[in-house]
C-alpha cells in the first residue's frame, strides 16, 4: 500500500469509528478484535482478554485487560480506537504479507 492509501485508509477509518461504524470481529467473539484488549491494541500490544472487564460503545463490545483499562479508554474512545485500529490492521497487513511471502512459486 501506498503512502497515500494508508493515510486515505487511516482518514477513512477514523471518519468511520467517530461515526459509529462497526469495528473489527475476529472469531465466534461477539467483542470486538476477537476479545484482545482495546488499549491494549491502542498502545501496539496483543493482550488477549476473558472479557470479563467490558463495555458497550456505540453498540460494539470492547473488551479490557482490567478496570483501569476501561476507564481511561471511556475519557477518549474515539482516539483510542483509531489507533488500536491502525495498530490491528498493521498487524493483519503484516501476517498477510508474511503468508503470501511462504507461498511456493
Amino acid at each position: 500500500m501506498t503512502n497515500m492509501g494508508v493515510i486515505a485508509a487511516v482518514i477513512a477509518l477514523g471518519l468511520g469509528v467517530s461515526l459509529g461504524a462497526q469495528p473489527v470481529f475476529a472469531g465466534d467473539d461477539d467483542a470486538a478484535f476477537g476479545g484482545e484488549c482495546v488499549m491494549g491494541l491502542a498502545l501496539g500490544k496483543d493482550i488477549q482478554t476473558d472479557c470479563s472487564v467490558n463495555t458497550v460503545y456505540l453498540g460494539t463490545k470492547y473488551c479490557f485487560g482490567n478496570e483501569t483499562a476501561r476507564k481511561l479508554f471511556l475519557k477518549r474512545p474515539d482516539d483510542f480506537l483509531l489507533q488500536a485500529y491502525i495498530y490491528h490492521s498493521s498487524r493483519e497487513e503484516a501476517a498477510a504479507d508474511a503468508a503470501k511471502q511462504a507461498e511456493p512459486d
